[in-house]
């Protein structure tokens, strides 16, 4: 069952969960998601339009790349319309493809250490600001959704993390009992 990026991030944050991400061949299983929405103050798109925001506002199925706190990039996954402004960050993964390459770029051997968080996700894919607008569905990303979706009953869902606003809404998903979350539900 293919992720539907029309979708509202909400949703989409629900369906990623369970999908493989690559990044030129290294990657996991995504584990972790947060949604976002121009209507919800906590989104970089609740302003508008802006430069650093404007993949967005663009087509769905896009990536939105942006550094957090000058230091960790984090990435994102448009969905919604384009000119809406939404989309789902990618929290975790579990590593599953290219492990040592992830190892090296991170300096750690523990795979739970890997991916467990935003940035500790895209050092370990390499993710950068020049993928920032790159689409989904080519070369370097690969995302593979099973064909049978995560069952609503082995999804964790509960408040954001590390935000300031808007924190009260159960937008974050997560795969129950994983070892590889940023953190527990």
């Amino acid at each position: 069952m293919p992720v539907d990026f029309s979708a509202d991030s909400v949703a989409v944050a629900r369906q990623l969960i369970g999908a493989t991400l690559l990044v030129d061949g290294v990657g996991g299983v995504i584990v972790e998601t947060e949604a976002y929405d121009m209507r919800d103050p906590a989104s970089h798109s609740y302003p508008g339009p802006t430069a650093r925001n404007a993949v967005m506002f663009g087509p769905p199925a896009h990536v939105y790349v942006y550094r957090s706190y000058g230091i960790h990039w984090c990435i994102n996954f448009v969905c919604r319309q384009a000119g809406h402004g939404a989309a789902v960050l990618i929290r975790a993964l579990q590593p599953v493809q290219g492990i040592a390459q992830m190892q090296a770029r991170r300096g750690v051997s523990d795979p739970r250490l890997l991916c467990a968080g935003p940035g500790r996700l895209c050092q370990a894919l390499a993710v950068t600001g020049a993928h920032n607008g790159a689409p989904l569905d080519a070369p370097p990303f690969t995302l593979i959704v099973p064909e049978q979706a995560v069952p609503s009953a082995a999804i964790a869902c509960g408040p954001r993390i590390g935000i300031s606003r808007a924190t009260e809404r159960p937008w974050r998903f997560g795969l129950k009992d994983s070892a590889f979350l940023s953190r527990k539900f």
